[in-house]
């Protein structure tokens, strides 16, 4: 007897020296996502051609493997895309890679200077995809594809910095009678982008300066990969006609350079995700507006300055060898808002009316058109939204421009820190205010600008931290 428990502990000793150490793996890449010139550059009302390529668009992609998951980021250089967009890009990505749809996150940077991914009516989901479509899907797959076959050891951390002087909130309070009428004969209590001025009191709400960072090196200690998050919805000083990816690729460039990552030979990849920006630009209207400068010289700045603030916070950042990796999709059933009979009638004697008037597009001819294309939209919506695990880090994906409140919220409540929220990601579904948001009325909230239910936001948040806590493994509270 006592040699067999000499011989069952010399076996269990002999197993624990054989398990392998676990390892994991990350490898990046970057396809070009560069539309064609003379097509429509949208983000404004009036979508009008390009003229010029000042920098090509991308879809930056990040897998990481920690040899039981395997889970794939994308960032696209696109103001949105449509959900069939990006569910065929995840079946390709799954065909060439195994990686399932629910451990690919795929979401937009909201640059309002490139060329639409989004279906001719973007509140459909039966469109075809266009030729456009089908290359950003393809080029999504090639460079996961690419970045799988990239994967080499690596070490990850995270860290968040901090950035306030580049975010401020666009919506305001006005003096009482100085708002004025919104597109559907209404007057709302506060107004997005408002003039300068006496009459300005107070904005309607907070933002959020974190700049959140997950940074991954070789084994050698070499930049790899950073993918960083900020709550800023775009700057756009771009030039006319251009095509750009604005400042979001313009600070990859500048933290590729301050981490001296320039002409490695496995090349570093950066990219900086849009937040939750719904309700935030970089325009502080309590102050006189700034000289402009030059195309582009504001994006500089910005980029500039946040990837000081997310370099800054990397020299805090601890390494591990091997993080847990896990991944949740869901989709929320949410009711779809539509016109009313009343709203339908008023639209239709509105839309023989000139659209645009001395080049500039009359809002309630726009608004009157995406009323009458909403007749057309089902009773409900279900929305794609995702969350990821890596390490002590979440990340939560949401397919619509997302209120900052949302943002901090989940921030504030996730079991996981730092957290960060992916806005238009895996599709676009318009603007996502709060409820409270909803009764203060303002462009954000207009029926077209937004096109789901009032309390979405307090669903979609909860379903979100569901999935974060069940991915932490504890009892939800």
């Amino acid at each position: 007897m006592r040699h067999l428990l000499v011989w069952i502990a010399l076996s269990l000793v002999t197993a624990g020296a054989q398990e392998p150490a676990k390892k994991l793996l990350a490898g990046a890449a970057t396809s070009n996502i560069t539309p064609p010139i003379g097509g429509a550059i949208v983000g404004g009302f009036s979508p009008f051609p390009s003229t010029h390529i000042h920098d090509e668009l991308h879809a930056r992609c990040l897998v990481l493997d920690n040899g039981e998951k395997r889970l794939a980021i994308v960032v696209c250089d696109l103001l949105g895309g449509a959900r069939q967009m990006f569910d065929e890009a995840a079946r390709l990505v799954q065909a060439q890679t195994g990686i399932p749809r629910e451990c690919v996150l795929m979401s937009a940077t909201h640059t309002h200077s490139a060329s639409s991914a989004l279906s001719e009516n973007r509140y459909s989901l039966d469109e075809p995809l266009n030729e456009y479509q089908a290359f950003v899907a393809r080029r999504i797959a090639d460079g996961v594809t690419r970045a799988v076959n990239n994967l080499v050891p690596v070490k990850i951390g995270w860290a968040v910095g901090q950035e306030p002087d580049q975010v401020f909130n666009r919506r305001w309070f006005m003096k009482e009678g100085t708002v004025p009428p919104n597109p559907f004969g209404g007057i709302d209590q506060v107004k997005m982008n408002p003039p300068r001025g006496p009459n300005l009191v107070k904005p309607a709400g907070p933002t959020d300066p974190e700049v959140c960072v997950i940074s991954l090196q070789t084994a050698d200690g070499k930049p790899l990969a950073v993918l960083a998050n900020y709550s800023l919805h775009y700057v756009g000083d771009v030039g006319n006609g251009h095509i750009s990816a604005d400042y979001f690729a313009v600070f990859c460039d500048r933290l590729q350079q301050l981490l001296g990552a320039d002409r490695q030979e496995v090349p570093f990849v950066a990219m900086l995700s849009n937040g939750t920006s719904g309700n935030i630009n970089n325009n502080d209207y309590s102050k006189p507006a700034a000289k402009a400068g030059p195309p582009y010289s504001k994006i500089k700045a910005v980029a500039d300055e946040v990837a000081e603030a997310a370099f800054e916070a990397m020299k805090g950042i601890t390494y591990r060898d091997w993080v847990p990796l896990d991944s949740r999709f869901s989709e929320l059933r949410l009711d779809a808002r539509r016109p009313t009979a009343e709203q339908i009638a008023r639209a239709e004697g509105i839309v023989a009316k000139p659209r645009v008037i001395g080049g500039k597009a009359l809002l309630d001819v726009v608004y009157a058109e995406r009323t009458l294309k909403l007749r057309a939209v089902g009773p409900h919506i279900d929305l794609p939204l995702q969350t990821l695990r890596i390490g002590e880090a979440g990340i939560c994906a949401i397919p619509c421009e997302t209120f900052v409140e949302t943002g901090l919220e989940l921030k504030l409540k996730s079991p996981f820190k730092p957290s960060f929220t992916h806005s238009i990601a895996g599709g676009y579904f318009g603007y996502l205010p709060t409820p409270e948001h909803h009764r203060l009325g303002g462009y954000e909230t207009w029926l077209g600008t937004n096109r789901l239910e009032v309390e979405a936001s307090t669903k979609i948040t909860a379903r979100l931290l569901e999935m974060l806590q069940s991915m932490k493994g504890a009892v939800p509270h």
